[in-house]
């Protein structure tokens, strides 16, 4: 990949930049920012950072929408991000015009390039993003999924003292209280998780998978989660910029899959070159489909507001 853009230069953007220049994935990364100078700043710290791990990846910061000119791929994080008490939802308002601008700007300037949005509401924001754009589904699609599945290994590495290397996991629907954890798909070492825990502890890391970003804000208070959501979107950068055919879950607008039209989820997509190569629609049982319908609908309902604007 010559050229990657992250727009947003908080903490999330930060962070990525610094796993995306440090591996090296990109020739050229612009960090886009209305503060201008914080962009510069960060940008400057991360190149040097990616220097001395031996990353020939150039990193450039600022607030002009025109250094999104020529970027293959644009991330954007940008966005308020949520307050103690507060859910994905309740930023909404305020992210949309954002979001509105951003894509105003990569229409103008990198009208071709794929688009990553990462920032809350994830979902509904993915689902605009697209309808702004002029691009298909595999060109405009959203990080949530590998964030997170991370976060359900993390809590089944804890339970079960496991390495989380044996550990697989997928976590399908919206990016909220209503995501649907599919404990059938989890397994340690290739045997089934149900084989060393418990119906109620299995609960426990469903409820609390549902609740990480929330735990999270409500122990820093001051900001969200960062770290592992910057790992998440440089999961996603390799897996394009590389061409690995990788089968990672990501936010992608259905077209009839799980029974949905017209609405961005959650769902296990295969990516590689440009973006999402297909979407991949697994067989769901009765409770399942139940649990991602109610997750759809909560998603649905957000997407008809916003076009009704």
């Amino acid at each position: 990949m010559n050229k990657l853009s992250i727009v947003g230069a908080g903490m999330v953007g930060e962070a990525a930049a610094q796993m995306i220049a440090r591996d090296e994935l990109c020739g050229e990364l612009s960090l886009i920012d209305v503060q201008g100078d914080l962009a510069k700043g960060k940008a400057l710290d991360v190149w040097q950072a990616a220097v001395e791990a031996g990353s020939d990846t150039r990193v450039y910061g600022g607030s002009n929408a025109e250094m999104l000119r020529d970027s293959d791929l644009v991330v954007i994080t940008a966005g308020v991000p949520r307050k103690p008490g507060q859910s994905r939802q309740d930023v909404l308002s305020i992210n949309l015009p954002i979001l509105d601008g951003i894509m105003q700007d990569i229409n103008t300037y990198a009208p071709s390039a794929t688009v990553l949005v990462v920032s809350n509401p994830v979902d509904v924001l993915t689902y605009r993003a697209w309808s702004l754009s002029k691009l298909g589904r595999d060109k405009v699609f959203g990080q949530a999924g590998v964030l997170d599945t991370a976060r359900m290994k993390c809590f089944i590495a804890e339970e079960t003292d496991f390495s989380a290397r044996d550990i697989t996991a997928l976590v399908l629907g919206g990016h909220g209280d209503s995501m649907v954890p599919l404990m059938r798909y989890c397994a340690i070492g290739s045997v089934p998780l149900s084989h060393f825990l418990s119906d109620q502890q299995i609960e426990r890391i469903v409820q609390r998978t549902r609740q990480g970003g929330g735990e999270i804000l409500a122990l820093k208070k001051l900001g969200s989660a960062c770290d592992a959501p910057g790992v998440a979107i440089a999961q996603m950068v390799d897996a394009i910029a590389n061409r690995r055919n990788r089968i990672l879950p990501a936010v992608a607008i259905l077209e009839g899959e799980y029974g949905r039209k017209g609405i961005a989820m959650g769902v296990p997509c295969v990516l590689a070159g440009h973006g999402i190569e297909r979407v991949i629609e697994l067989t769901l049982d009765a409770q399942e489909q139940a649990m991602f319908d109610h997750s759809a609908d909560q998603v649905a309902r957000d997407i008809a507001e916003i076009d009704a604007l």
